[in-house]
Order: structure tokens, then C-alpha cells, then sequence
């Protein structure tokens, strides 16, 4: 109980800070994508742009980096969704490298940098009124907040949470443990539910409930997606020498941005940014492109995001995985016409998430929210147990110290 109040102030906060730095970056990128290339007569997608855009990004944020206390915090290549907390004297250079990021058409989305912002924020703050709870405590709430803020419910921050306090030993039930982040959670979606209304529905056509034949394609497409995600996590490391070799943060993050901008070329402009907006494009004309093109966009999706993710870049994996996923989905349908694209996209996406993520939970979650019908569920369940046999015992899209995969 006496956590109860802790709990909602911080869910708050963070929701406010994700919702503070995403406006922040909105804006930005209606600056950069159509307010300049329209004044420069420029076209707002066009390959010279996107090509001169993300390489700007990169020498920018290569010199923030550079210039700020701390300078963004570890190598993202090394770091996972919920971490030990940073020096908060780390947290506006790193807000401000993500709002740069975002802005400029990086494939990394926004969770990972804001819950490290609001982790060194609410653990600096909560040690300095109650220094007498555990610092474990603050760090689960953040956590939860923005989890819960991210995704616009708490049930996502219970279920991430969950596979970490099931490892922990302490006091008290599981549910005990729960209490307070689920509260955290819950008023970092409720606040962002009231101010933002977010939504991960995608609008696709309904399921019209389940066949036989849907059981075989649910087990094949999750597992191509589990394929995937591990071509990009077995890229990761590799991707992560070849910039490392630069030496210079400020060459890598350019060099970066050069790719990016190659690739944006190559893909399209769907592929650029953190992807939530652009898979809601896609989900919303099935049969729109080919499944060439479909697929083109999913592999390019995952190039980028390797390369965002190693270079120096600020941001998370979820977000761009969803995107690339979804457009694998949609590849699925549009190779085998009886395979709906309500079950070939979650499908999809859950097979990368499991790779990128190895969080079972979250990424059934993620998957089962973008087509919000219950039918789906079964079939996803069963397609996890293919793809988590693929995935299970590989390394994961994270390094240690010296630049190699976890296990």
C-alpha cells in the first residue's frame, strides 16, 4: 500500500515524458520531411533526400553524442529494454539524441532510450525522498510506466516484467512483487490513453475464424518470421565490428545514416522512421504491392534496423520488427491467397519479435493486439512453440563489452 501513490506519480511522469519527446519529435519531422524539402522544391521522399537526410541525422547526433555529458549513455548495441540505471546528468543528452533520431527517419522506435531516461530519472528521485526502499523498486516502476505508456495498456509492462520477477528471488507471492509496477503501468496508460489515444490495431480484414489449413500456415509463416529476425540478430554483431572499426562515434553515426538513406532509397519511404505509423499504411491496403515488394520492404526494414542498432543510433527494436514482420505477413498472403492477411500478419510479426526480443510474452501480446480478435489467439499460441524451438539457445540481437553476442 504505501507504494500505491509512488506507483501512480511515477506511471504519470513517464507516460508524460514519452508523450513530451514523441510531440517533440513529430514536430521535428514535419520540419525535415516537408516544410524543407518543400521550400527547397525538393522532393519530400525522394532518394536525393533521404539519402541527404539520414546522413545529416547521423553527423548530428554524432556531434550531440559527442558534446553532452556522458555522451548518451553505453553503446545501444550492448544495452536491452530494462537496464541498470544511468546518471540522470545522462538523460537530457539522450532525450535529445532520440528526438533527433526519430525525427530524422532512423528504424529504431522510441522505448528503449525513454526507459532509460525515466529508470535514471525515477531512481535518482526515489533515492533521494525514500531512501529507504529497495532501488529495485524504482527501477520497476519506470519500467512499468513506460511500458505501459508505450503500449497503452499495463497488461504489456505485467508481462515483461513477469519474465524478469519470476527469476528474482523475494519476499512475498508473485503477485505482491506485481503489485505497485502494475499500478506504475496502469497510470502510464491510462494517462497516455486519455491525452494520445493510442492504438495498435491495425484494421485488417476480420478473421473469419479457424481452419485446419490456418493451423499449418500460422506454424510455417511464424517460423519464417523467426527466420528472419535471425538473420538480422546474426548480422548484429557483424554489422557492430565494421563501425567499430571507424574508431570515431561521430564517422560511425554519419556512415550510419549514409546506409540508412541507401536503403531508404532501396525500400521506399515506408521503410524509414520507427514503423508504427507506416505498417498502419500498409495493413490498410492488403493487397496493395506484390510480394516482392512486401518482402523487399521486410528484408530492407531488418537491414536498416541492424544498422541503426550498431552504428550509435539511440532507440529501440520492437517498433521497426513489427513493421518488418507485418510486411512479411502481407508478403505470406499475397504468395498464398487463402492464408488471411489477419493471420499471416500477427503470425509474422510474432516470429520476429521472438528472435529480436527472445520475450515470449511480449511478443504473443504485441502480435495478438494488432488484429484484436480473441479467435486469433490458439493459432498464435501454437505457432509460438515452432518458432521459439528455432530461436531458443541462439544469440540474442544484444552484445556484452567486448562486442559479442548473449546467449
Amino acid at each position: 500500500m504505501p507504494l500505491v501513490l509512488p506507483a501512480i506519480a511515477v506511471g504519470v511522469a513517464c507516460a508524460l515524458i514519452l508523450l513530451g519527446v514523441s510531440l517533440l519529435a513529430e514536430q521535428l519531422q514535419n520540419v525535415l520531411w516537408e516544410s524543407l524539402p518543400d521550400a527547397l522544391g525538393v522532393g519530400r521522399f525522394s532518394s536525393v533526400w533521404m539519402v541527404a537526410m539520414l546522413t545529416a541525422t547521423g553527423l548530428a547526433v554524432g556531434l550531440v553524442l559527442r558534446a553532452v555529458p556522458g555522451h548518451g549513455g553505453p553503446d545501444p548495441a550492448t544495452t536491452g529494454l530494462v537496464d541498470a540505471p544511468m546518471r540522470p546528468g545522462i538523460v537530457p543528452g539522450l532525450l535529445l539524441v532520440t528526438v533527433l533520431a526519430l525525427a530524422g527517419g532512423v528504424s529504431l522506435g522510441p522505448e528503449n532510450p525513454i526507459t532509460a531516461a525515466n529508470i535514471a530519472l525515477a531512481f535518482w528521485l526515489g533515492r533521494r525522498f525514500a531512501p529507504g526502499a529497495p532501488g529495485e523498486v524504482w527501477v520497476a516502476l519506470a519500467a512499468a510506466g513506460t511500458i505501459g505508456a508505450l503500449f497503452g495498456t499495463p497488461v504489456a509492462a505485467a508481462l515483461i516484467l513477469s519474465e524478469v520477477l519470476a527469476s528474482q528471488p523475494g519476499p512475498g507471492a508473485f503477485w505482491d512483487r506485481l503489485f505497485a509496477p502494475l499500478a506504475a503501468g496502469a497510470a502510464g496508460a491510462l494517462t497516455m490513453s486519455l491525452i494520445a489515444e493510442p492504438s495498435f490495431d491495425l484494421s485488417l480484414p476480420a478473421y473469419a475464424g479457424p481452419h485446419w489449413g490456418d493451423l499449418l500456415s500460422a506454424l510455417l509463416v511464424a517460423s519464417a518470421g523467426a527466420l528472419l529476425g535471425l538473420l538480422a540478430v546474426y548480422a548484429f554483431p557483424v554489422a557492430h565490428r565494421v563501425f567499430a572499426a571507424l574508431r570515431h562515434p561521430v564517422l560511425a553515426l554519419t556512415a550510419g545514416g549514409l546506409v540508412l538513406g541507401l536503403l531508404g532509397a532501396l525500400g521506399g519511404h515506408l521503410t524509414l522512421f520507427k514503423g508504427l505509423d507506416e505498417v498502419k499504411t500498409l495493413a490498410g491496403d492488403p493487397d496493395g504491392w506484390s510480394a516482392g515488394e512486401f518482402a523487399g520492404m521486410a528484408i530492407v526494414k531488418m537491414a536498416a534496423l541492424v544498422i541503426a542498432a550498431t552504428c550509435g543510433f539511440r532507440g529501440g527494436r520492437i517498433f521497426p520488427a513489427v513493421f518488418a514482420g507485418a510486411a512479411l505477413g502481407l508478403c505470406a498472403h499475397a504468395l498464398v491467397d487463402a492464408v488471411p492477411p489477419s493471420l499471416a500478419v500477427p503470425c509474422a510479426v510474432l516470429g520476429v519479435l521472438l528472435a529480436v526480443t527472445r520475450q515470449g510474452w511480449v511478443s504473443l501480446f504485441t502480435a495478438a493486439v494488432l488484429v484484436g480478435d480473441a479467435s486469433v489467439l490458439p493459432l498464435l499460441c501454437a505457432a509460438t512453440l515452432p518458432a521459439w524451438l528455432l530461436v531458443t539457445g541462439r544469440p540474442q540481437m544484444q552484445l556484452d563489452a567486448d562486442g559479442k553476442s548473449l546467449r
